[in-house]
């Protein structure tokens, strides 16, 4: 007996190490970052912490505390429990199932788990109860620290009706628009014309790009009004909205602020945010291009202001709207963490988590406004689960089958609180990880950022590296000439991948027959076979016909020791790599340009797809012989769209508009899809009468799934 005690504890020890060695990977995986935690261990915090949210700011906030020496608690849904924010945690509670309102923003369960686990204090995070007054109420009443603002704060502040007014009281310079709440459209189309058009509808308790709209007229001043006022209420249960000016061509520039109980408040820097789709940011950067020292210091006076005046304490942000003369107007601020914090972690060396821990403690402040740098440049992508070729990004869902982040490159770091194996499904954020690159100049950081991109490995999910690649490496960009109708005005016909230059086709083409020879070289290998072989495997020479875009290239292919000799179209280039068939990733030299390439995936028939320069290509690699017998296969015949309508993403029906018999005009509303809090309204092509309804109200629908069937 006493012997098999010994065994138990044996191997309650031995796993008791493996899953610390499991835990410390993931923290060693994710910890590539540019900002010291400069922990003092004679300075009390909090023993520990729980995190009310979820995904990659869970993991973020997780990485400080554990330097600190604070143990953490995560909450989760029940279809959260393998996720990589619970696993790092050193406890975790289910707070209910998948949808957000019954676990995420279920304050009764977040209240029980921190009785349970007895943690002392509370970050929120973003998004969720991260700006809901009546959380930080309740922690208050059971004394538990609320690591962000106090309520008063928090209530003013969040209420964008509210926070224009106490703007304006601390000479902030304010958007011309309606101070009141709007009742309904009748009133909306009154006020707006006496803003004068165009206008934006926005939610009073928004953020985040939900429940805003633009108009331009009365009917898309109602139109607005309405949807404005549905994802008002769905993602943040308070459906007042307001209307202000829109200030055409601006520049979304905004600044970071910490302040301390202690009166004192500090602006680090700003944030250029202005590519963004939907009113929600895709790809920021720290400094901006455009703020020269004299106007940096006014806005950074101005934003300390505010967040004096209503006694702020800890991060927030102060968000401006900047027109082409420099002119800036108070939009909002965001009193939490920001997703895109990092960049500015990155160019002072602070760690904002941290600072947010030791002022929520009590601590002072530890630095003065000029002990804040501005060290290099810093660059994010925001890398989403989504369709970029549909209006920049419509949500796609799926299990991630390979995933690989390229955090060994240098100046790389990757916030996500993803995995292989994860899902990514329709009840949170399709978010999948922050990309962020830092460098001496811009310069740098955007070439660091265009290496991580083309070695991201994401398979399982549609992605929207494609768009992040093609901002970065776009000319304006790089000139630093945006403003936030940057993707529209760029892409005035929807985003369509790279466009590829002569050199960059030949490229490509050349790659994928050099891939192509490899893969077949590799067939006629078998392990310790004696047999003679039935095909020749000593070819030197091949002949091919490729095909892309509709076009088809003669390419001969000529192996030459370690590398291809390969004749495109007339012209010659020699293409090296080490062909390493199962990696995912393959770096190859055509000539003297070096690129890294992804083939994500191929069948008999030829068919090749690689993503190459961030853009996935398909292409279709025959014989000689082959590509002449392929003339005579039949071509399939492409579906009608004008006469269904099917739903561009997973979702979930909100409304119907139409049943069998009704006659619908073109651009008429059909139905209203939501995904991820965001509601889309689906019309009619063309005018017809509706023959059947494959959908109603409260459903999940997928991508692809029929709604609606015309004449």
């Amino acid at each position: 007996m006493a012997a098999l005690r010994a065994f138990t504890d044996v191997q309650r020890v031995v796993l008791n190490w493996q899953y610390s060695a499991l835990r410390t990977r993931w923290y060693y995986l994710a910890s590539n970052h540019q900002y010291s935690t400069s922990h003092e261990h004679n300075e009390k915090t909090f023993d520990k912490i729980l995190i009310a949210n979820r995904g990659e700011i869970a993991c973020r906030v997780m990485k400080t505390c554990k330097k600190m020496g604070i143990k953490t608690v995560a909450v989760h849904s029940d279809v959260d429990s393998a996720a990589v924010h619970v696993k790092m945690a050193d406890e975790a509670v289910c707070v209910g199932p998948a949808p957000t309102s019954k676990s995420y923003l279920n304050m009764d369960a977040i209240m029980e788990a921190i009785k349970r686990t007895g943690a002392q204090a509370v970050h929120p995070g973003y998004g969720f109860l991260s700006e809901n007054k009546e959380f930080a109420r309740r922690l208050a009443a059971e004394s538990v620290t609320f690591i962000g603002p106090d309520t008063h704060a928090i209530q003013a502040m969040g209420d964008k009706i509210e926070s224009k007014l106490l703007a304006k009281n601390a000479k902030v310079n304010t958007i011309p628009g309606f101070d009141g709440v709007v009742k309904d459209a009748d009133e909306a189309v009154r006020i707006a014309r006496e803003i004068g058009y165009p206008v934006m509808i926005k939610a009073s308790a928004g953020g985040g790009g939900k429940g805003m709209r633009i108009a331009w007229d009365d009917e898309e001043t109602r139109d607005g009004f309405r949807f404005s006022a549905q994802e008002a209420a769905s993602s943040f249960g308070d459906d007042r909205l307001l209307i202000e000016k829109f200030i055409d061509d601006p520049r979304h520039i905004e600044i970071q602020v910490l302040a301390d109980k202690h009166g004192n408040a500090l602006w680090l820097n700003e944030r250029e945010c202005s590519i963004q789709r939907r009113n929600q940011k895709v790809v920021e950067e720290a400094p901006s291009t455009f703020l020269d020292p004299k106007t940096r210091k006014r806005m950074g006076e101005q934003a300390v202001a505010l967040a004096k005046a209503v006694k702020y304490s800890s991060a927030g942000t102060v968000e401006f709207l900047v027109d082409s003369k420099k002119n800036f107007y108070f939009l909002e601020m965001n009193t939490r963490l920001q997703v895109e914090h990092p960049i500015t972690e990155c160019i002072t060396g602070l760690d904002l988590v941290q600072e947010m821990i030791r002022v929520a403690k009590g601590y002072p402040l530890r630095h003065q406004q000029s002990d804040i740098p501005i060290n290099g440049w810093a660059v994010e992508c925001r890398v989403y689960a989504e369709d970029p070729y549909k209006s920049f990004g419509l949500p796609s869902i799926g299990r991630l089958s390979q995933y690989e982040e390229p955090h060994t490159l240098p100046g790389v770091r990757v916030d996500s609180g993803i995995q292989e194996g994860s899902d990514i499904s329709i009840y949170y954020d399709p978010m999948i990880s922050k990309l962020v690159t830092h460098g001496n100049t811009r310069n740098e950081a955007l070439k660091r950022m265009e290496d991580a991109l083309d070695n991201y490995v994401i398979r399982g999910v549609t992605h929207n590296i494609p768009l992040l690649r093609e901002v970065i490496t776009n000319p304006l960009f790089i000139k630093g000439d945006i403003t936030t109708k940057f993707l529209s005005e760029v892409y005035p016909d929807g985003f369509k991948g790279h466009s590829l230059l002569p050199n960059e086709k030949n490229e490509l083409l050349a790659t994928a027959a050099c891939l192509y020879v490899a893969l077949q070289t590799r067939s006629y290998r078998f392990l310790n076979n004696t047999r003679v072989p039935i095909a020749n495997n000593d070819v030197k020479s091949w002949e091919l016909s490729v095909h892309l875009d509709g076009n088809s290239h003669s390419i001969i292919v000529t192996r030459n020791k370690d590398q291809f000799s390969v004749e495109v179209d007339g012209t010659n280039v020699n293409v090296f790599s080490e062909w390493n068939l199962s990696s995912s990733l393959m770096s190859v030299n055509v000539g003297d340009t070096h690129r890294t390439i992804q083939c994500l995936g191929r069948d008999a028939a030829g068919n090749l797809s690689v993503q190459f320069l961030g853009t996935v290509y398909q292409l279709q690699i025959l014989t000689k012989h082959a590509a002449e017998l392929s003339k005579y296969m039949p071509e399939k015949v492409e579906e009608d769209t004008s006469s269904i309508v099917r739903s561009p993403m997973p979702g979930t029906v909100i409304a119907v508009s139409v049943k069998p018999g009704d006659m619908v005009s073109e651009g008429q509303e059909i139905c209203v899809i939501e995904a991820m809090k965001m509601q889309n309204s689906m019309t009619a092509v063309k005018t017809a009468k509706v023959t059947s309804v494959h959908c109603k109200a409260g459903e999940t629908v997928g991508e692809g799934d029929l709604l609606v069937q015309l004449e």
